[in-house]
């Protein structure tokens, strides 16, 4: 594996815990770079530009708790080189007793092991912006 798929991977695996409410936003702080920038696309209420490690582990908390502990991420590809990761990812998440899913593609921009910029592409921006409200 890549190094920088590993990154991601962990990256993964600790934001899963973190949506289940096992663990709070900031067990990632260590994988992300001080000057993160964190883009997500549309109209919803998550849809932003986050700048900087608090406002992206932010992000993260209003995410967790908007789908009450129900979002989960399932990573179906990754490409990875020594400077950009792709990944295609699916999320799924329950919102007033109905499960929703969606597909995304995640580009992270990697800078001296860490993820300093990460774009979330959704393949059906309206359907997403309806998910996430």
């Amino acid at each position: 594996m890549h190094p920088s798929e590993k990154l991601i991977h962990d990256f993964h695996a600790l934001q899963g815990r973190i949506y289940a409410g096992e663990a709070e936003a900031d067990a990632v702080a260590t994988l992300l770079t001080d000057d993160i920038i964190w883009h997500v696309p549309g109209r919803s209420a998550i849809a932003g530009e986050y700048r900087g490690r608090e406002r992206v582990l932010e992000y993260f908390a209003r995410r967790r708790d908007k789908a009450h502990g129900s979002l989960r991420i399932q990573v179906r590809h990754t490409l990875a080189d020594d400077e950009f990761v792709m990944q295609l990812a699916g999320g799924s998440a329950r919102f007033d007793g109905n499960p929703l899913a969606w597909e995304t593609v995640g580009v992270y921009r990697i800078r001296e092991g860490k993820i300093a910029e990460c774009w979330l592409l959704p393949f059906d921006q309206h359907a997403f912006d309806e998910i996430w409200f």
